[in-house]
């Protein structure tokens, strides 16, 4: 779940806006879509951009993200 969180490479929020898709750590793609002015990464809003990390840039989402092939146990 974590690596689904991380993309290569220092992109920032004007780079973010220009794209459709964005390839995450663990090879799955990331949905990038505009509604009205609001970010989204598949589902989740993007709430703040450009936070400068010691590593990278930081995009604060809205909620965690699964990957596509995640298989959760079930509450049986």
């Amino acid at each position: 779940v974590l690596t689904y969180h991380v993309v290569a490479g220092r992109v920032f929020s004007t780079e973010v806006v220009g794209l459709s898709s964005a390839t995450a750590l663990n090879g799955d793609d990331i949905a990038i879509s505009l509604d009205g002015s609001t970010v989204l990464l598949n589902t989740a809003t993007v709430t703040a951009t450009d936070v400068q990390g010691s590593n990278g840039i930081i995009h604060i989402i809205d909620e965690v993200l699964l990957p596509p092939d995640l298989v959760l146990p079930s509450s049986s």
